[in-house]
């Protein structure tokens, strides 16, 4: 989408998406007083910087955080209480609907969502600390929530695993949401805790078109290599779903055939979402389809905005996953149909919560 502004001197200049990042711009967020516009002054480019800016690069600072689970009481949300041990994501998804929380970092949920990210100090300490508070009831811990827990940083910080292995330590039910093969590197922990019914994993697979995938969430793993990521963790007996979160009108048009082949590489489990446009998310949505689908674009809203009563988005929790209306019955029934055909969900995830453990701090004994 092009940026235009009321002055008529100004001249708009055009977008262009940015190689290995999902939004175009620093969109403002929705606290800040002024907004800024781009526009062309006549000047010539600088013909020794015929490319312009390099591509932002990404950006790490850490924060101490003061409790690191997080409890939810959505009746829409399968989990009771998560943790995330990064705000912001390098995977660039341009529709992921945790880009919001950008703002109250001051922040833009545009690019500095993908490109500024914040990791949490000592989070496996401090997880350690709220588990063994003697009051604390052992309920399924939901890992990655709101940002990947494998996004790239997580080959080096490891973060992800400091918790894992915590939990492990301690007998905890964990599961898990990514689009990261990285999850690969940590089946030596996953596989034991799955044989104890401890963990349960699902790999979001939004389409099986390469394309479309590298433009929607440019830094995560392929499609095929996430078929891949499930068969791995299918054969070490770790239970594995699919997430077909989101669907989007007109573009991920391929639900039974990403079914089918999660269901051949061993996935058994499916859940799936319509697209969320919450807060700033709905403008870089926009933007992004006028970037790369603009023909497309008219289509895809208006399809949207008949699952969500004429809006971008309505928050209703009785709608807000799945959308209502003709266009999301239709979503339902064909995902409903492909899971009865293929067998998915069959048997639900029942986790054992009875095997917990209060782990010890340093320099106390355990409790049993």
């Amino acid at each position: 989408m092009n940026s235009y502004s009321s002055d008529p001197v100004q001249v708009a200049v055009p977008l262009s998406a940015i190689k290995g990042r999902g939004a175009a711009t620093r969109l403002p967020h929705r606290f800040q007083t002024e907004a800024r516009e781009l526009f062309d002054d006549g000047w010539p480019a600088d013909p020794d910087d015929p490319e312009g800016l390099p591509p932002p690069a990404t950006q790490l600072s850490w924060e101490q955080p003061r409790s690191v689970i997080s409890h939810n009481d959505s009746p829409d949300i399968f989990f009771e209480q998560s943790l995330n041990p990064y705000r912001g994501c390098e995977h660039g998804c341009i529709y992921c609907y945790a880009r919001p929380t950008h703002s109250y970092l001051n922040l833009s949920p545009g690019l500095d969502f993908e490109t500024r990210l914040i990791a949490k100090r000592g989070v496996a300490e401090q997880l350690r600390r709220e588990l063994a508070n003697p009051r604390y009831v052992a309920r399924p811990l939901a890992l990655g929530t709101v940002t990947d827990c494998y996004q790239p940083i997580e080959r080096e910080l490891r973060l992800t695993r400091s918790v894992i292995e915590v939990l492990s330590a301690c007998r905890h039910p964990l599961t898990l949401v990514t689009k990261s093969s990285g999850v690969e590197r940590d089946i030596d922990l996953l596989a034991p805790m799955a044989r104890q019914r401890l963990a349960g994993v699902y790999i979001t697979v939004t389409t099986l078109d390469a394309e479309l995938a590298r433009r929607l969430e440019p830094r995560a793993a392929a499609p095929h290599r996430r078929l891949r990521t499930i068969r791995a963790l299918a054969q070490a007996g770790i239970p594995v779903g699919v997430s077909l979160a989101p669907q989007i009108p007109f573009l991920t048009e391929d639900m039974e055939q990403v079914l089918q082949a999660a269901w051949e590489a061993g996935a058994r489990s499916a859940f799936y979402h319509v697209l969320r446009l919450p807060w700033e998310v709905a403008p870089l949505f926009r933007q992004w389809l006028q970037l790369h689908y603009p023909q497309r674009a008219q289509r895809v809203m208006a399809r949207v905005q008949d699952m969500r009563g004429g809006k971008d988005y309505d928050a209703n929790f009785a709608t807000r996953m799945k959308g209502s209306g003709p266009w999301a019955q239709l979503i339902g029934q064909r995902f409903r149909k492909a899971c009865e055909r293929l067998g998915f969900n069959r048997e639900r995830l029942a986790l054992d919560v009875s095997a917990f453990r209060h782990p010890a701090l340093d320099g106390q004994q355990g409790l049993f």
